[in-house]
């Protein structure tokens, strides 16, 4: 059995899913693109501004899940353009310390709303 995490300091779910599922040791934090939980709109049309917001909706789901980036173990980075990679590594790596999660990073043909980045990651307690 799982719980639904959600906070208000992060956007709201753009379709039939979560922000993410808590199953107690795990927890799945769906794919989160640049907006701000305020406005629902991109914070830039930036990849790097965009990338620091994802990370900041992701910071504001752990937080409601009472963990930190230091919790991450596994995240996957979807963008819309490989050009775009050394600046999102840039940003990505800023908010994290080793060890670092494993990690897996793509191209896509198309994300929602247009966004530039998409991450999705997982946590684990203790």
């Amino acid at each position: 059995m799982f719980k639904s995490v959600s906070t208000d300091q992060a956007p709201s779910a753009i379709g039939p899913y979560s922000q993410a599922t808590d199953l107690g040791n795990l927890i799945f934090i769906s794919g989160q693109i640049p907006l701000n939980a305020e406005t629902m709109e991109f914070v830039s049309d930036d990849v790097k501004e965009q990338t620091a917001q994802v990370m900041k909706n992701i910071g504001a789901i752990l937080k409601e899940a009472g963990l930190t980036y230091q919790n991450l173990v596994k995240m996957n980075i979807y963008l819309d353009s490989m050009d775009n990679f050394a600046i999102v590594n840039e940003v990505y790596a800023s908010y994290l310390n080793e060890p670092y999660p494993a990690r897996a990073a793509v191209e896509v043909s198309k994300l929602p709303k247009g966004a530039k980045v998409e991450i999705e990651a997982i946590a684990a307690r203790g």
